[in-house]
């Protein structure tokens, strides 16, 4: 049995997202994400959890790293975004969410850092999702009109989750809508 392969999980992935935009040290980051009044609105995070986080990531390649000295304090360590952390980074920004239960915290950062994304991911990603949330509404509308008659409990269920899906999609429309009067975002 060959060992399971560790992807990065949507904070990881945000993590990337921070070091793209340039080269930070790991405190930079954590200061970064406890003083964000945006993403404060979705995650916290312990600095001990976004240190581990971080060697995660450079394991795995994704983040390498560069010592850099300090006149009277000791050196630290700048994280920089290899080849290979840009193209998961890429890849996860234009990736719909799959799970309704993911929306708030994935999809979001997602938002967050395909908007400053210098290749244009938030259109992609507004469309996958779109797509993606319509495409699960049909399966979960499938699935509640083969259910036996009796089979109150499970309806429910099953419609509560049609309208969560329903209600993302009236969000995402709002996204749109939001996202291109505003104006665009610095360099």
């Amino acid at each position: 049995m060959s060992p399971m392969v560790k992807t990065p999980l949507a904070l990881e992935h945000a993590l990337l997202g921070f070091v793209r935009e340039r080269p930070m040290h790991a405190y930079e980051i954590f200061q970064t994400l406890a003083q964000s009044e945006e993403l404060g609105l979705v995650w916290r995070i312990k600095q001990s959890q976004l240190y581990a986080l971080l060697a995660r990531l450079e394991d795995a390649g994704f983040l390498a790293s560069t010592i850099e000295t300090q006149d009277t304090r000791p050196p630290r360590k700048i994280l920089h975004l290899t080849a290979s952390g840009e193209a998961a980074l890429t890849r996860w920004l234009v990736a719909p969410v799959q799970h309704g239960r993911d929306f708030r915290l994935d999809f979001l950062a997602k938002l967050y850092f395909a908007r400053r994304d210098p290749g244009g991911a938030l259109p992609t990603l507004l469309t996958a999702q779109r797509a993606a949330s319509e495409a699960l509404i049909a399966q979960l509308q499938d699935r509640v009109a083969a259910l036996a008659p009796g089979r109150v409990y499970d309806r429910l269920v099953l419609l509560f989750r049609v309208g969560q899906l329903a209600a993302i999609l009236d969000w995402l429309a709002t996204c749109e809508a939001e996202l291109s009067a505003a104006e665009p975002l610095p360099d």
